[in-house]
């Protein structure tokens, strides 16, 4: 495995403010340059595909070189830190470098309520209670998203999602929605979201028949779209790579978990770890002997230094959700909670090596 750095000048971050300042809106941060230039054009429609999990390794390993997708590829870029859904659509929905909305992960915890939440389903932890009769991360961590901005400043901005009206459910209906909205009248920006190939390679690897079916099948409908529209620009990204794995459950080493306060949150391959006081040593000496090689093990100054979770002014719940240490995978070494945990997927991301932190940058015009 390559080890990678988050790379916050060349993100997906700076991809949200270059679609901000495309449709006239103040950006929140820096730009990317190689955007502002492809959009630079404005045609009357923008649309940006985020795939979830199609990094350059699973795009480079899945398709043909000379096949439509790859042979539109512009360039690479950076997921942030961690590569991984939650905090990675936030970002290019906000602008902001995960410690800037503080949607960390896929698991959170919330010192307000003192829970670690599954976000999306709004869940404590490994269980399906819910964690409030509210939804915890929108509500204490609310943030504007380049759709609200764009269509505050009377732009006009749309979502094609599974997640916001009218929800389209597959990918057919994806690509249907686009096409409705790029032959209605006006500049517009659309915002098309679909989980694969993540999902499927969750179950059965990156490089398997099904992740390679996935994909032409996804690859075979962008055509088709691209043939429909007219005065149309197309940019096609990922929120993350992913690689596959071998996991351990940290229930397994119970000297390392006594020295916890409680069970670590964010995702297995970046381990957000609240340390007793008093066992600091002992458990940093526990934790590098078990996973040394495979993980590693930064206290709060070395993270804040070092800006992982990025530049941004910090979103005022970031720090307090972060832990005294983070343990981040360099490996294929992942560190889940659970015994059951570890037999659920072979595909995973979050943690810093390139195939997870390098997603491509696909361009094309109609």
């Amino acid at each position: 495995m390559i080890k990678a750095e988050p790379h916050y000048e060349k993100c997906l971050t700076e991809m949200a403010n270059s679609i901000l300042k495309r449709f006239g809106v103040p950006p929140v941060g820096p730009t990317l340059p190689l955007a502002d230039m492809l959009l630079e054009k404005h045609h009357r429609n923008t649309v940006v595909f985020l795939l979830d999990g199609m990094g350059k390794s699973v795009l480079e390993g899945n398709l043909e070189e000379d096949g439509f997708l790859r042979s539109h590829l512009v360039d690479t870029y950076y997921s942030v830190f961690p590569p991984t859904t939650v905090a990675a659509t936030t970002s290019l929905l906000t602008g902001l470098d995960p410690c800037g909305h503080s949607w960390l992960g896929w698991d959170c915890y919330y010192p307000d309520i003192d829970k670690n939440v599954t976000v999306y389903p709004n869940t404590i932890q490994g269980t399906k209670e819910p964690a409030a009769d509210y939804p915890v991360a929108q509500t204490i961590c609310p943030y504007k998203s380049i759709i609200e901005r764009i269509n505050d400043a009377g732009g006009m901005a749309c979502y094609a999602s599974p997640y916001q009206e009218p929800y389209p459910k597959t990918w057919k209906q994806i690509i249907d929605r686009v096409h409705e909205l790029c032959v209605l009248p006006g500049e517009k920006f659309i915002y098309a979201y679909w989980e694969e190939p993540d999902h499927t390679m969750h179950n059965s690897g990156c490089f398997s028949k099904s992740t390679r079916r996935v994909l032409r099948r996804i690859e075979s409908r962008l055509v088709e779209l691209a043939e429909e529209l007219t005065d149309t620009q197309i940019i096609i990204t990922a929120d993350h790579g992913h690689i596959n794995s071998r996991g351990v459950a940290l229930e397994s080493y119970p000297k390392i978990t006594d020295c916890l306060i409680r069970m670590p949150s964010i995702e297995p391959r970046a381990l957000n770890l609240f340390v007793k006081p008093g066992r600091e040593k002992e458990f940093e000496r526990l934790f590098k002997e078990a996973f040394g090689e495979g993980y590693i093990l930064m206290n709060r100054e070395e993270v804040l230094n070092q800006n992982l979770f990025g530049k941004s002014e910090e979103h005022k719940q970031f720090r307090r959700m972060l832990g005294d240490y983070i343990g981040t995978a360099i490996s294929d070494l992942t560190i889940y909670r659970t015994e059951k945990d570890v037999a659920k997927h072979i595909g995973v991301h979050a943690g810093l090596t390139e195939d997870e932190m390098v997603i491509p940058l696909i361009s094309f015009s109609s």
